[in-house]
């Protein structure tokens, strides 16, 4: 089983950001179940959302606290929680860029990608939303999904100009991840 934790602030989009994530891995054939939790119910409030995901029906309801991947959507959230707290010795974390924010040190084996997601969402889609970018990047940094299974997911949850932005979201996200991927190897 593979577990992912998303830390966003209430109305950044996590839930769908976990929607969207569950749904790629369902094209793909597996079980996921993808699931929020927050607690005050107002805009800005930090909160979380969760994708679990198997070859055989998710049948654990709890929070994940050891998550394979995090997905941080607002990383001024690392100034105030250890989001990083519980990543597996071999995670990968997805970082939205923020400046003034500073990534912390990880383990020799985990990796962390930064990426300028809100720009991207704002040359495609003209607003700060950089989740479908975070979830191009997720693709190419875990190699668990294609973009194929995500375009899918996109094509089923928009319409219109939002969906040929966020289409083009996922593209900037996975091309910039493979770039950073190529420059240290």
């Amino acid at each position: 089983m593979k577990e992912i934790r998303i830390h966003a602030r209430a109305g950044q989009g996590a839930i769908t950001t976990a929607t969207l994530l569950g749904n790629a891995y369902f094209q793909k054939g597996m079980y996921p179940y993808a699931f929020p939790h927050f607690g005050a119910a107002r805009m800005g409030a930090p909160m979380n959302a969760f994708v679990r995901v198997d070859s055989v029906p998710v049948r654990l309801r709890s929070q994940i606290y050891e998550p394979d991947y995090l997905i941080i959507v607002d990383a001024t959230l690392m100034r105030g929680f250890n989001c990083f707290s519980g990543l597996q010795e071999n995670g990968i974390a997805i970082i939205n860029h923020r400046e003034g924010v500073e990534v912390p040190k990880v383990g020799a084996r985990q990796k962390t990608y930064v990426v300028p997601a809100n720009d991207i969402a704002m040359k495609t889609i003209g607003r700060p939303l950089g989740n479908t970018a975070l979830l191009g990047a997720f693709c190419a940094a875990t190699g668990d999904l294609d973009l194929d299974s995500l375009n899918v997911a996109i094509k089923k949850r928009f319409a219109g100009k939002a969906q040929e932005g966020n289409l083009e979201a996922i593209k900037l996200g996975y091309a910039f991840v493979n770039d950073l991927k190529k420059s240290t190897t």
